[in-house]
Parts: structure tokens; C-alpha cells; sequence
């Protein structure tokens, strides 16, 4: 077929046709072209692609491709490692040894340091519930420790910082929330099915619900002041909410040379642990309380330290 009749069938420019067939010449589509009035494009007779004998589970699988942990936990990881078996054996040469030199160089580990994996052992039953659209009734441990339960419609499950949240919304409708996996203490998946809202996206849901979940969390603020070496320490000695505030504005410096920051604070008793381990190197101006359990805590390893 010529670019014209490709672009007429495709209903797309030219251009896009001249554009589409070096692509797909670059990956190893082996199509080429004939110049001349009764020339145009062909694809090599009797060729057709590798990637064969997928399944509909290895398919779904792909979309934690660099993420082996994860398809472990979700009961994927057999079936991603099959999956990607065949997509690299479908690759043409050139393309493989790419794809095997980035797996050889790039590496995601998604938990933070120095925490144990979370034990979630209804994670699978929940993934297949949001997958099926099926209705679960979970007995829940709300952070008061109360359990508590619910019929819910599972929407979707995201990971952070290695740990399982679900998106649910109650059963029949209504506004979604969130619930830490690890904290549902028993799962039953119910008979009955639901419509997913057409309007729900996962990923705009779980922006706004960690943005609210962290102004939730910090309302209030403590004047500090900081010596350059706590400035330098700050990124790894204090949580990332802090550390971002302190990095993201230009703040001022006395005549001794330290920076004076105001940061959001979760609670006094937080804060005061999180600045502790900065020692000597700030000092907190407001409020007042948080000055003095600073002061108090000083005191006591102080006394602590000369007996």
C-alpha cells in the first residue's frame, strides 16, 4: 500500500505514515518500502510477531514490570516472571539486549530503609476482589485499636513506601476512604458484585487523600532555629515533610550564621522527638511548650549522662 492509501484507511497526515513506518522499522518490524508508480509499502511475507502463548493472567501482570516484590506479595510473581520470559523472547535482537542491559543497570525497591516488610496476608483475596468487582465485608483494627466492620466496594489498592493501602467505598455508594491493609483482620469476598463509578480515578483519589491526610496531620507550626551543620543534617534526620519544608523557601540567618525556619509540626510530642535527634544543633524558639519539654528532655540526659 502506498503512504496515501495508508494514510486515507488510518485517517492520519502523511507525515504520521512516513513517521510510524521508521518506528516500526527501528523495533525489527521487518516492513520496507518500493519507490515507482506501482511501489509502496510491504511487510515481509509470512512474517508475523514472536509473542505468543500469553495468558490473560500474564498480561494483567505486566503492569508491575520492575516491581518483582509487589507482584510477589499480590500473588503475581510466577506469572510476571513468565510474562516477561516471553515478552523478551519476542524482542528482536538489538531491542532484547537493550531491555536486558536496563534490568542489568536500574533496580526499584520500593519499602524505606530500616522497616519490616508488613505482614499482609489478605492482600491477594483483596487484589482479586478490586480486579472482579466483588463486594468484601472486612473486620477492621481502627487506629483507636477498635475493630470494627465493613461491607465495602473495593476500588483499588496502591503502595507506599512499602506499605498497602485499599480505596473503598462503602457498599451501595458513597464517598471513598482509605484503609491500611495490614490492619484488616479478616476478609470475607462476598457473592454479590458492584458497577466501579465511571468518575473514579485511582491516582487523582490517592493525591488528594494524601495531601488531606498530611494537612490532616500538620496544623500547627514551630518556630527554629537551625546551625549549618543541622541544615546539612536535615534531609536525613528529620521526616521528609520537614526536611521538604526547609529545603522548598529561602530562609534567614542571625549573626551567628543560623537559619531561622518556621516547620509544620504534628504534635509536640513528635516534633520533640524528631529535633532531639539534632542535639545542640537547634534551638526551638515557639511554642513555648515545645521549648520546654526540649529543655526538659535536655536536662535529663544531661543528668543522665554525668551520674
Amino acid at each position: 500500500m502506498t503512504a496515501r492509501e495508508l494514510a486515507d484507511e488510518l485517517e492520519v497526515s502523511i507525515r504520521t505514515i512516513y513517521r510510524d513506518m521508521d518506528s516500526l522499522a527501528e523495533s525489527g518490524v521487518p516492513v520496507y518500502a518500493d519507490r515507482g508508480p506501482d511501489g509502496g509499502y510491504s511487510l515481509l511475507e509470512g512474517w508475523s510477531t514472536r509473542l505468543t502463548g500469553m495468558s490473560a493472567e500474564e498480561a494483567d501482570s505486566l503492569a508491575l514490570a520492575g516491581m518483582p516484590a509487589a507482584a510477589a506479595e499480590l500473588g503475581l510473581g510466577r506469572v510476571l516472571a513468565a510474562a516477561q520470559l516471553k515478552v523478551q523472547a519476542a524482542l528482536p535482537d538489538e531491542l532484547a539486549e537493550r531491555s536486558r542491559r536496563i534490568a542489568e543497570r536500574f533496580h526499584l525497591d520500593a519499602p524505606g530503609w530500616f522497616r519490616e516488610a508488613e505482614n499482609v496476608p489478605t492482600l491477594t483475596g483483596i487484589a482479586d476482589a478490586v480486579w472482579n468487582q466483588r463486594m468484601v465485608r472486612l473486620r477492621y483494627l481502627r487506629w483507636g485499636e477498635e475493630e470494627v466492620e465493613r461491607d465495602l466496594e473495593p476500588l483499588g489498592i496502591v503502595l507506599k513506601a512499602g506499605v498497602w493501602y485499599l480505596a473503598a467505598q462503602p457498599a451501595g455508594g458513597g464517598e471513598p476512604r482509605t484503609y491500611r491493609v495490614s490492619r484488616v483482620l479478616q476478609l470475607e469476598t462476598l457473592d454479590a458484585h458492584f458497577d466501579r463509578p465511571a468518575d473514579f480515578d485511582l491516582f487523582r483519589y490517592w493525591t488528594s487523600a494524601a495531601a488531606s491526610l498530611t494537612a490532616s496531620l500538620y496544623q500547627a507550626e514551630a518556630a527554629v532555629r537551625l546551625s549549618p551543620c543541622a541544615m546539612e543534617l536535615a534531609p536525613v534526620a528529620l521526616r521528609p515533610h520537614t526536611a521538604r519544608a526547609l529545603a522548598e523557601r529561602s530562609w534567614p540567618t542571625d549573626d551567628e550564621g543560623w537559619t531561622c525556619a518556621v516547620i509544620p509540626m504534628e504534635s509536640i510530642a513528635a516534633t520533640r522527638s524528631e529535633l532531639l535527634g539534632l542535639g545542640p544543633e537547634v534551638e526551638v524558639v515557639s511554642p513555648s511548650m515545645l521549648r520546654e519539654q526540649m529543655a526538659s528532655a535536655a536536662k535529663g540526659l544531661a543528668a543522665l549522662y554525668e551520674a
